[in-house]
């Protein structure tokens, strides 16, 4: 059939995570709550780094971005959810979906990228002490960060003109609580397999590159590590064991999610719950709990706010 005999849909109706107004209502508190988390989390690391001098290193200048990501991730599904789960309004325009679509992969394979970074910022700290300060001087700081940022853009541009490309003419219900390539693609009026295939090899191959690429560093710093042992290098190990916590985090389930076509495996919307929201609410508890030199400064800056 020829693509201009279809009629092109124009809102999708997100199912959401439950039909029961129970769990609605428990999951509207649970996900308000996580997203409360994030901002106020986030916030106070980003306030924090930024007022606090002794915090200047690469990696709190890292973890400053990666808080502000963070944010941004979260932002980007959290509204919509927290109102289909109030108010019942799970419809999405065709160009919301899109956009919702776009921001997602864009911030999400940004954040990919930076924690890739920060890895590598924790080996040349350990493994490269005498090259660290020359390697990652601020203006190099600022050159990784930027290709982050440009590198999630041209991923996440790649996913939504390849989803923009297809015919949908129904039906339109997602089988998720928000817009992603996945669940969007399956709609489409058309043999999607070629594109299912470039999608998987796009988002799939990023997540399984970026994470291990992330494993090769931390065993080379664990290595370093056990050659050794001083108290300096167990301090670094401990801040390694937090970035640990979050590349688990996001990155299996991501793996998990995006390295298979579309149809090959049943999705499951709760998994997605782990990167969208849990991850990002999570990373200001680990770095703050993992970090005395992060909890004093945010003491120092609670005294100073009371005075």
């Amino acid at each position: 059939m020829a693509r201009g005999n279809f009629s092109r849909v124009t809102e999708f109706i997100l199912l959401g995570l439950s039909d029961t107004r129970e769990l609605q209502l428990l999951f509207f508190t649970l996900f308000l709550l996580a997203y409360a988390m994030v901002l106020l989390g986030n916030l106070l690391i980003i306030v924090t780094v930024r007022t606090d001098p002794k915090l200047s290193s690469p990696m709190y200048f890292l973890l400053c971005h990666l808080s502000f990501i963070d944010i941004c991730y979260t932002s980007v599904t959290s509204p919509k959810v927290l109102v289909a789960l109030l108010l019942g309004h799970r419809a999405i325009a065709f160009e919301g979906c899109m956009a919702q679509l776009f921001f997602l992969h864009f911030v999400g394979s940004s954040e990919m990228f930076l924690l890739t970074v920060m890895a590598f910022d924790r080996y040349m700290a350990i493994c490269r002490p005498l090259h660290y300060t020359a390697i990652m001087a601020r203006g190099a700081c600022w050159a990784l960060v930027a290709a982050c940022w440009v590198g999630g853009f041209i991923h996440s541009i790649v996913q939504t003109l390849l989803t923009l490309q297809l015919p949908f003419c129904g039906p339109n219900v997602i089988h998720s609580y928000f817009c992603d390539v996945l669940p969007v693609v399956q709609l489409a009026c058309t043999n999607t397999t070629l594109t299912e295939w470039l999608m998987a090899s796009n988002s799939g191959l990023i997540s399984l590159g970026c994470f291990l690429v992330l494993v090769a560093s931390y065993t080379l710093i664990l290595a370093k590590v056990r050659a050794h042992l001083s108290q300096g290098h167990w301090k670094a190990l401990s801040t390694c064991a937090s970035h640990v916590m979050v590349v688990t985090l996001l990155f299996v389930p991501c793996i998990l999610t995006y390295l298979r076509p579309a149809g090959t495996l049943p999705s499951n919307k709760y998994v997605c719950v782990i990167y969208t929201t849990f991850s990002p609410m999570m990373n200001p508890l680990i770095y703050t709990l993992r970090s005395n030199e992060v909890k004093e400064s945010m003491w120092r800056l609670w005294k100073r706010c009371r005075a």
